[in-house]
Order: structure tokens, then sequence, then C-alpha cells
């Protein structure tokens, strides 16, 4: 069984790969490549469209952040020369003129300047609203106090002006040891959002300056709604913000997965002198979505143009190889059927399929020939092998055949049918005195002169074997079968054939005839024992005679019997 099944599933496999599987198989092989290499070809490109792109916001990100630093330099500019001025004025009204008169008006990042004495509060202030306000609390104050130096606070909303600021400090004290004053500018963002608008407009890509508590204090002005939100309120940036946040490395460049499952590519600088980031997020996907759109539409055209092809394929496999195979196999398969009329027509056909097919005409015509003479030959044959070649008559095989026609010819008509068995006298001797090419010289004559009375009688003669010969009569009664048998025997003696060795001097032959009417009870060797049988009888009577059997008596006593 198992020897069966894989024999089963070979048989399954050959048709899977056929010759329409084979030739579809080749055309994706010849096609793909060329396709896969153009969707290889997108993909780098996709790849170094992506690299260009983090190193083109990467650059933009520093020149924002050497502008802000910038800013900041500026503001930490004027802020010394305030505390200058403060530390060598002298009273606290001098130094407000001053510090109010030295006020740059290019500068419009700087809201206001203000002198903060010992006591926290406000004692001078280019925007009068300030004066008086205590700022003792401010970590800014406290941290510029304990550093001695210049701090930036982190976001904060201006109540007076409830305008969103960050504040820069200066202690006097780093300048004069013995002054506590700290001079003081609130800074506005507007120029922090506007130096990122080179950022704005841009697919894919989030820019924010935040401070150290993570409140978004610039934005381009696209995503000017995140100012002064907390980084928690806004999930992308806050888990960039952890990325960036976590690094200890000033400015650097991060490739991570956010928590919407998209590949992000993150670059952040630290401003100088602050807590401060700028962090430029890029989202691959939305970036390099016009080239995934290429390259989805590539794929989509490998399959289509794959799948024409491969239509293509079985098509072309059809029309110019399967269909000229199956018109060669039918002419193939009439002409084994005996169809030898069976030709391809080569107009059906390829040109390439034109050889073979003249090759299979040529054959087919040539086999055509050969059986023709194949027919003629066991005609002849079967001729021959019916034939005994000594006598000319039919031999017992050829004699036994015509019996059987005769006996069913005679059984369907109700007609008699007589049997003559004739054997040669002493012929045995006859050889031993003249030698075998006399006795086949003999037996030569014999048949000749048989074949003539058969002809006469309409019978039919053959040599039944050795110095034996028989001939058949159909439609003849005992009368004249018995007349038949004497003629027989008179024609042979008047040959005169020498013979010495026998009685009458002369070749002579006994003759021994059977008659009957066939039926279902009867078979032809009946007829032809009881021809031998009265043969047996005519050679105990002395030779040179006709003896008949009584075969047709005890046939026609039988069918009265049957009849009664």
């Amino acid at each position: 069984m198992s020897g069966v099944s894989f024999n089963r599933n070979r048989v399954k496999l050959k048709k899977l790969l056929g010759i329409r599987a084979r030739l579809a198989l080749l055309a994706v092989i010849l096609v793909a490549p060329l396709m896969l290499e153009r969707a290889r070809s997108l993909e780098d490109t996709r790849a170094r469209q992506i690299a260009q792109a983090s190193e083109e916001f990467s650059n933009l990100a520093r020149h924002s952040a050497d502008a802000q630093r910038e800013v900041i330099s500026s503001v930490e500019t004027i802020l010394k020369s305030a505390a200058y001025i403060r530390a060598s004025a002298g009273g606290i009204a001098r130094s407000c003129d001053m510090m109010r008169a030295s006020l740059p008006v290019n500068l419009p990042w700087i809201r206001t300047l203000l002198i903060v004495g010992g006591n926290g509060r406000v004692q001078c202030s280019t925007t009068n609203a300030f004066v008086g306000l205590d700022l003792s609390d401010r970590a800014y104050m406290k941290k510029t106090r304990e550093t001695r130096d210049f701090v930036l606070s982190d976001f904060l909303f201006a109540k007076p002006t409830n305008s969103p600021i960050v504040m820069a400090a200066y202690p006097v004290s780093a300048i004069n040891d013995e002054a506590d004053s700290v001079i003081l500018a609130a800074v506005s963002l507007d120029w922090m959002s506007k130096i990122l608008g080179n950022l704005s407009g841009r697919p894919g890509v989030t820019a924010a300056l935040i401070d150290s508590t993570g409140t978004i204090m610039a934005a381009p002005g696209d995503q000017a709604s995140m100012i002064g939100r907390s980084l928690d309120g806004v999930p992308l940036l806050s888990a960039i913000a952890e990325k960036a946040l976590s690094s200890d490395a000033p400015n650097g460049s991060i490739a991570f997965s956010a928590t919407d499952g998209f590949r992000r590519a993150l670059s952040f600088i630290r401003i100088p002198g602050t807590e401060s980031r700028l962090i430029v997020s890029i989202d691959e996907a939305k970036v390099t979505a016009a080239i995934n759109r290429e390259i989805r539409t590539a794929y989509l055209q490998l399959c289509f143009v794959c799948l024409f092809v491969l239509l293509g394929a079985l098509i072309a496999a059809e029309k110019l190889i399967i269909n000229p195979i199956e018109v060669m196999t039918g002419m193939a398969r009439r002409f084994g059927e005996g169809d030898s009329s069976a030709r391809v027509a080569r107009s059906r056909l390829p040109s390439e399929f034109m050889p073979l097919a003249r090759a299979f005409n040529a054959m087919a015509a040539q086999l055509s020939q050969r059986e023709r003479e194949l027919v003629a030959t066991n005609d002849r044959l079967t001729v021959m092998a019916s034939i005994d070649m000594l006598s000319g008559l039919a031999n017992r095989r050829g004699f036994q055949s015509r019996l059987d026609f005769e006996w069913m010819k005679a059984q369907q008509y109700n007609s008699e049918l007589s049997l003559l068995m004739i054997d040669v006298d002493h012929f045995k001797l006859y050889n031993d005195t003249y030698g075998h090419p006399e006795g086949d010289a003999c037996l030569t004559q014999l048949g000749e002169t048989l074949a003539g009375i058969a002809a006469d009688t309409m019978g039919f003669a053959g040599r039944y074997g050795g110095e034996e010969f028989c001939l058949l009569l159909p439609n003849t009664g005992p009368v004249k079968a018995l007349e038949v048998g004497e003629t027989v025997r008179a024609a042979i003696q008047e040959l005169a054939l020498p013979h010495a060795t026998s009685s009458h001097q002369t070749v002579t032959v006994s003759v021994g005839v059977a008659v009957t009417l066939p039926n279902e009870n009867q078979r032809p060797g009946d007829l032809i024992e009881a021809a031998d049988a009265a043969l047996y009888a005519a050679k105990h009577r002395g030779r040179n005679t006709v003896v008949e059997h009584g075969f047709a008596k005890l046939v026609d006593e039988a069918g009265m019997a049957m009849a009664g």
C-alpha cells in the first residue's frame, strides 16, 4: 500500500510540476528579480531619506540651540552690565535711572529688567508694575545668591502680565562682595518659539524646548498650543523627554519605538548654563510616508507584473506548446487505434513544431506502408501456412479450417456433407524402391489430379498427412460421394505411375467414404473418424477400392430416434 501511495504522490507531483508550472516559474524567475531590485532600491532610498532627515533636523536643532545660546548670552551680558552699574552707582535711584537708560531696544526678548534688594523685594524695574513685588521665595533667587553666578529659571507665568517667561538672575555680589542686590531680567519666550519656527510645517517632526520640570517653554508655531503644558499631558513628548532627560550627555541622538508602536529618531541638545533641553523628534513613518507609498506601489506592481507574467506564460504555454502537443498526441492516438490516414495538419502548429510534424507524418506514412506490406505478408503467410507446398493442396490445418466452415454451413442449411479419405497403396515400398525424390514427385502428381477433380465436383482437396489425402464434398449425398470416390480411384490408376512392388504394378489408392447430415449431437471429428474407418476397410479388402462407411445410416437412425 505504501508503494502505491508513493507512486500516486509521484504522479501528482509530476502533474504539479508539468510544463505549464515550469514555464510559469521560469517567467517569474526572469521578472521577479527586476521588480525586487526596484523595491530594494526604494527601501535603500527610504533608509537614506530617514538618515538625511535625521541629519537635517539634528543640524536644525543645533542651529536653534546656538541661536538660543546667543540670546541667553546676550541676556547674561545685559545682567552683568546692570550688576556692574548697581555696584558702582551707589544709590538705588541712580542705579535705576542708569539701568533704564541702558536697556537696549534691539533685544526685544528682554521684557523687563529688575533690581531686587537684599529683602527679596523689587526695588527698581523698567516696568513699574513689578516694583515692590516680593521674590524672596523664588528658586532662581535662592540659587543665584548661593552660586553667585548667572541662573536661568524654569518656565514661569508673569503674574502682572500673565504671560509665559523665564527669569534670568545675576547677583551683584559676584562683582562686589558687600552688595546683596540681584539683577533680574524677564525674558520673553516668543523668541524661542520663533527660532523653532524653522521646524514648523514638517510632517512627522515634533520640536519643543523643555525646562528641568518637564514644562514646555517653546514650540514651533504649528505646535504653539503645547507651550506651558506639562509633558505629562502630552504622551508623545513625555516619552521623548524621558529618553532625552535620562541621558547624561549634553546632546545626542536616540532611536526608539514609542508607545504608539512607531519608530522615532530623537535629537536633543542642552542649552548651556541651564537645565533646559531642545528636543526634536522625527516620526519615521510620517517622514517617509511618500516613499512608503512608492514602496507599496512597487510591491503591488510586482504582484501585478508577476500575475500578468504568469497568465501570459500559461496562455503562451497553452497556445504554443500544450495545444500543439495535444494535437500531435491526438493524431498519434488515432494512428495507434488503426486510423492509418491520421496526419498532423502543419498549418495548426507553430513553426518550431514543423520539423516534428513532418517527422511524424513521414513516420506515419512509412508505418502505413509497412502495415500494408505486413498485411500482405501475413496473408501470404496465412496462405502458406494452410497450403502443402509439395502437393499444392491444403495442408491438414487448412483442411480442418475448411471442414469446420463447411460443417457449420451444412448444419445451417440442413444439407449433407461427404468426406473422402484417400491413401496411396504401398507408398512406403514405393519410397524404398524409387527413393524419396520420386515419392515426392508421385505425391505432386496425385495432388494435381485431386485438385482437378475437386474443381470439377465443387469440392475441397487437401493433403491430410504423409501419403494420405482427403476430399471434402459439400451438399453431396452417399451415391454421389461413392461416384466421386470411384472417379478418384480410376484417375489415379490411369496415371500409370510404375510401382514394381505393388500387385497392380502401378500406383493405386484406397478410398474411404463417409456421409452425414451435421447436427448438434455430432462434431466434425466424427466425420473424419468415419471416413478413416471406411479407408481402413478398403485397405483390408485388397486396396485399390472404394468403401463407404455406414455413418450416414447411423445418422439417419439417430435422427429418426430423436424425431420419434
